[in-house]
């Protein structure tokens, strides 16, 4: 678990979900979208991107709370928005 006074961006799959619409929380355009995107998937893009990510598989999307797929989070000094778009650049197909 990461310290409390660190800031850590929070990631969501459902950001990156082709399915769902921007009202249902996607943040990426649908052409960096992808059909299905796990923890795993989000960690290893993170990761190759030179950042630690923190994986947190018990939590879920709070729209979706139903839904246990997990989050992942990253301490990052750039906006979340650009985060977002450049992980969606470099998850898998």
């Amino acid at each position: 678990m990461p310290q409390k006074k660190e800031k850590f961006t929070v990631i969501y799959p459902e950001y990156f979900m082709l399915k769902n619409t921007k009202a249902e929380g996607r943040r990426v355009p649908k052409k960096l979208a992808r059909s299905s995107v796990t923890v795993e998937d989000i960690e290893k893009a993170v990761k190759s991107l030179g950042m630690n990510p923190v994986v947190e598989k018990d939590k879920s999307y709070p729209r979706f709370w139903y839904k246990n797929r997990g989050r992942v989070l990253v301490n990052s000094t750039i906006p979340k928005t650009e985060l977002l778009k450049k992980i969606g650049q470099v998850l898998p197909k």
